[in-house]
């Protein structure tokens, strides 16, 4: 017998087994008229209820429906009501400008777009078929109660989510994932995190961002409890980490960092670190300093997992989670370990073609890029994904990221990879964000380069951040330039967008490599 995955096996999961357990508790403090608590019966309802409101406006199977939206109670009930009745979910990072989510509603044919009310005025030129203000106005539109929704026979490979990434190329790509790559996601990773129903997961990650990770998916299947946190602010985190019992957070480094300098705050007025031997974090979207991990398990007293993957791989393909083996290290040793990008997660090859670039092939593998096939081709090709990023697998059968492909600086005739530098910048007390970047140079061909923002009222200046670097590093990994900046331009997931740091040294020459 054959039975095809669904993203609605897991609502439908948790109404059965868990109704009168609190499935949600929304963020309280949104321009959005907040759904407080509510159990699992009526988080299904209202999936139910938001299906039949799209039979009603005429919205058909396998159309789509784009969201732009902070993390909500809607958003995440929107996995199951748009994609669970056979229509497409496009769920928008919010903080695009009105340009870039105009193109997205135009490039993936969306019918019905959701604007949350804080985006209502930096979006009101972006069109769409119908358009709704999220709050009152959708809930009156898409809450049909009264009604049952039009059936949908499940298919597994139906597009259940366009998901747009936010990388280096121009315009974004609209990334298919099927029922059967979300399913599969959210089962495997729910699996290698041992999600169960005793779990409290907060949204520190933007849910529109590869829904979540599929984490989502997994929590609810399982019948834990979503505490919904739409802004992030490392001493709000910590609070609902205590008031609340949270027992798991997936999060970019960025997230972690704040929560880590907050709880450096609470020690030093003499306070408990909340969470402390309960709350595990789940780090990933560009690759944390040793020195991070480190701090997580010193100073927060939670356990560290790294991941690895991309929006077209649903995103898990590689997990790094302490073993038995690690439990003798120092924690200074067990950070080093968990510093890899990771193994292969259940069903999941990996593997390094001829010119260093990691591939992977598992069922989590997107259908392919929406309208791209050209793209697509380029991307899956002779059986595997091929993901852009540079690196090795270990003798321990770990992957080991060196750099994006086309982030590598080649500096007199040597490879440098930026992440090395960054990490070993990263180990100066002063810094708190850094970019290495190559830029062009008449002599080394290209100029190890480090941007960087420190910590306020540091006099650090070029000098001792090259003399700290030259204490970690060989010579010409070392950055021979250094510029000081208030801020570096990162996505909604905390990934350096280097493209952009990059452009201005670059301008006027036409390839990015010298």
């Amino acid at each position: 017998m054959k039975v095809a995955f669904s993203v609605t096996d897991f609502i439908r999961r948790a109404e059965l087994v868990y109704p009168d357990r609190v499935a949600i508790v929304d963020e309280p403090d949104q321009p959005a008229e907040s759904w407080g608590s509510i159990d699992y019966r009526e988080m299904a309802r209202r999936a139910r209820a938001m299906a039949a409101g799209l039979d009603e406006l005429g919205i058909g199977v396998g159309e789509r429906v784009a969201m732009v939206s902070h993390n909500s109670a809607r958003l995440l009930t929107a996995l199951f009501g748009v994609s669970g009745s056979g229509r497409v979910l496009v769920p928008i990072n919010f903080r695009l400008v009105a340009a870039e989510v105009k193109y997205i509603i135009e490039h993936s044919g969306a019918r019905l777009l959701l604007v949350d009310p804080e985006l209502a005025d930096s979006l009101a030129e972006v069109e769409c078929e119908r358009k709704l203000i999220i709050g009152a106005e959708s809930d009156a539109v898409l809450m049909k109660f009264d009604v049952e929704p039009e059936p949908w026979e499940p298919d597994e490979d139906a597009t259940a989510t366009i998901n747009y990434t936010s990388g280096t190329t121009a315009r974004p790509k609209g990334v298919q994932l099927t029922h059967r790559n979300v399913w599969v996601n959210a089962t495997t990773f729910g699996w290698h995190m041992g999600v169960s129903d005793r779990d409290v997961y907060l949204h520190t990650l933007p849910q529109f961002h590869c829904n979540g990770w599929g984490m989502l998916y997994a929590v609810s299947g399982m019948g834990g409890q979503h505490v919904i946190i739409r802004k992030i602010d490392g001493h709000e985190i910590l609070r609902r980490v205590e008031e609340y019992g949270v027992t798991l957070i997936c999060a970019a480094p960025a997230v972690l960092t704040a929560a880590l300098d907050a709880a450096a705050e609470l020690v030093a007025d003499g306070k408990p670190v909340p969470g402390s031997g309960r709350t595990r974090i789940v780090v990933a979207g560009a690759p944390p300093p040793t020195s991070v991990i480190e701090r997580t398990e010193v100073e927060l007293g939670w356990e560290f997992v790294q991941i690895y993957g991309l929006t077209e791989t649903a995103p898990l393909i590689t997990i790094n989670r302490s073993r038995a083996e690690f439990d003798d290290l120092t924690p200074t040793e067990r950070a080093k370990k968990l510093g890899r990008a990771g193994a292969p997660s259940f069903g999941t090859t990996m593997a390094v073609d001829a010119e260093g670039e990691i591939m992977a092939r598992s069922n989590t593998i997107m259908e392919g890029y929406w309208e791209q096939p050209d793209q697509t081709a380029a991307a899956i090709r002779d059986g595997f994904f091929h993901t852009g990023d540079g690196g090795v697998i270990d003798d321990d059968n770990y992957v080991i990221i060196s750099d994006r492909k086309k982030d590598v600086i080649i500096s007199g005739g040597e490879n440098v990879s930026s992440i090395e530098v960054e990490d070993a910048i990263f180990q100066h007390p002063d810094i708190t964000e850094v970019a290495v970047i190559g830029i062009p140079d008449e002599k080394w061909g290209e100029l190890v380069t480090a941007l960087v923002v420190t910590t306020p009222g540091s006099d650090l200046d070029e000098a001792g951040l090259i003399a700290h670097t030259k204490e970690l590093l060989a010579g010409y990994k070392c950055p021979k330039k250094v510029e000081f900046r208030d801020e570096l331009a990162r996505t909604a997931t905390g990934k350096l967008q280097k493209f952009k740091l990059r452009e201005p040294f670059w301008e006027g020459i036409e390839k990015n490599v010298n």
